[in-house]
């Protein structure tokens, strides 16, 4: 077990979850704001390890389903709900008749990382090192869950605006994800989740393990570049044993608000020795697949990361033609490159007519 004892380490995580949110993952200043709250009054952040998990504790995953468009996550009605995430945790514990006794993250995001880590700190349990992902990702069919043919439900799905949606099981993820996607869409933009409960048997096989730790040392290796007024972007990119694929400037960023999520096309032109040359990534709230020169150079579920001239992962709300942009690429979990993680998270899953490539082929071919 260990601690966030103070700013620099809520600031290393949140700046490293978004790093690896690839865009997405929720608002890293809700999340920033959340986990300084808790430390200021007193409650404890602490992450523990899957072996410290009781054998008989329940273990559930906390976060917001919605899109990340500028604009969305405005309620359309009046707020009845103050802690959506604490009704959620009582329908929870009622349905299974005992307490929860942690939180993991769902997915690595400044803000859905951070909301785990808030709503254990709430309750007085910890949060599980590890994640649900390895990274953001846009839909709810991108969980471990599926890949080892287990359940998110029973779940329970809470807007602000006063809906409260329990699941007790689901046809499929396509119409789980339809469910609770719709809740977020009809209270204005997103919604609280608790679903994915699990016993430690379950968790030991779905959990991707250490992420938290994981995203700690890249944030800690950021602000230490910053610290010793080093490259800042060659430090995450040592952090993620990662590539840099791109650096240019936001061309066009051409998006819509569309069914619960943000699309976008994002195309940038490029500066040093990437001048004369085009990058193009496909967005589906998180950056999902791109190409160089009109051919395809990172493919799902690898990793596409765009940070600012600081280093600081750059969300897809905040994208704007005239930004300045350092482009990662790093590998997926290896959970992600099987044959069943790749029917929920491939290039296909998503539309494209691609067979999948690993980034260090197509970086190396």
């Amino acid at each position: 077990m260990f601690l966030l004892e103070n700013r620099n380490d809520i600031e290393d995580l949140v700046v490293g979850t978004t790093i690896l949110g690839t865009g997405g993952g929720g608002s890293p200043q809700t999340g920033r704001t959340a986990l300084e709250s808790d430390l200021a009054a007193g409650l404890k952040l602490r992450i523990i390890g899957l072996d410290e998990v009781a054998e008989d504790a329940l273990v559930v995953s906390p976060y917001y389903v919605g899109s990340v468009a500028p604009g969305a996550g405005k309620p359309t009605k009046k707020k009845t709900i103050a802690d959506p995430f604490k009704v959620g945790f009582e329908f929870m514990e009622q349905y299974f008749k005992r307490k929860i006794g942690s939180t993991v993250a769902s997915e690595l995001g400044g803000g859905n990382t951070a909301a785990a880590l808030h709503v254990a700190a709430q309750l007085g349990i910890p949060l599980v090192d590890g994640d649900l992902l390895g990274r953001a990702a846009p839909e709810l069919h991108q969980s471990t869950t599926h890949v080892f043919g287990g359940s998110m439900a029973p779940s329970v799905v809470v807007s602000e605006t006063g809906d409260v949606v329990f699941i007790e099981r689901y046809a499929d993820v396509d119409d789980y994800e339809a469910i609770a996607r719709y809740v977020s869409v009809i209270a204005g933009g997103h919604a609280a989740v608790i679903d994915t409960p699990l016993t430690k048997s379950q968790a030991s096989k779905v959990v991707i393990k250490g992420t938290i730790s994981k995203s700690l040392a890249v944030g800690k290796a950021l602000r230490e570049a910053h610290s010793k007024e080093s490259d800042p972007v060659e430090a995450v990119r040592r952090a993620l044993d990662g590539w840099l694929i791109f650096r240019g400037v936001v061309e066009k960023h051409e998006w819509r608000d569309e069914k619960g999520f943000l699309f976008a096309d994002a195309t940038l032109k490029g500066t040093g020795r990437w001048a004369a040359r085009t990058f193009r990534s496909w967005i589906k709230n998180e950056h999902i697949f791109a190409w160089l020169d009109g051919k395809p150079i990172v493919m799902p579920p690898d990793l596409i990361i765009f940070l600012d001239a600081k280093g600081y992962g750059v969300t897809n709300d905040m994208l704007k033609p005239g930004l300045e942009v350092s482009v990662l690429a790093a590998r997926a979990p290896d959970v992600w490159r099987t044959p069943k993680g790749l029917e929920y998270f491939g290039p296909k899953h998503f539309g494209f007519e691609y067979p999948y490539v690993p980034v260090e082929r197509i970086l190396t071919g």
